[in-house]
């Protein structure tokens, strides 16, 4: 289960950003951005989360999870569209499969909520981001 793996490089970046501000105490939050072909279980990742907080400085905090669709461009039409799952890739318009993913490979953490006050997530990203 690679979730949690994920789970342990959320936990070590936070920690991390932490370290460098020097003056928190705790974490309330976390917020991802997974996309939905990023091959996460969005409840494997939750329970996993919540095993290895414990006894760090997340102890107690929320991860939220926010799902980003999987989209698609064509290049010879440049038509758009949601691929879903399992994903579409060749154009519903002209059924070209030169296609380019716009998203819904993140995975990413966009918002930390500190103890006392709320600042931005480090910018690296996670080594899991696909």
């Amino acid at each position: 289960m690679h979730e949690m793996s994920i789970a342990l490089a959320v936990i070590d970046q936070v920690t991390e950003a932490a370290e460098r501000a020097g003056d928190v105490t705790a974490v309330r939050s976390v917020r991802l951005q997974v996309g939905e072909l990023a091959g996460v279980v969005p409840e494997a990742l939750t329970f996993s989360f919540e095993l290895a907080r414990a006894g760090t400085l997340l102890e107690g905090a929320e991860l939220v999870a926010d799902t980003v669709p999987g989209r698609a461009r064509c290049a010879p039409c440049d038509h758009e569209w949601a691929v879903g799952m399992p994903p579409r890739l060749n154009c519903p318009r002209c059924r070209g499969a030169t296609t380019d993913l716009l998203s819904g490979r993140e995975l990413r953490i966009v918002q930390v909520r500190w103890a006392d006050r709320t600042a931005s997530a480090p910018t690296r990203e996670p080594s899991e981001e696909r």
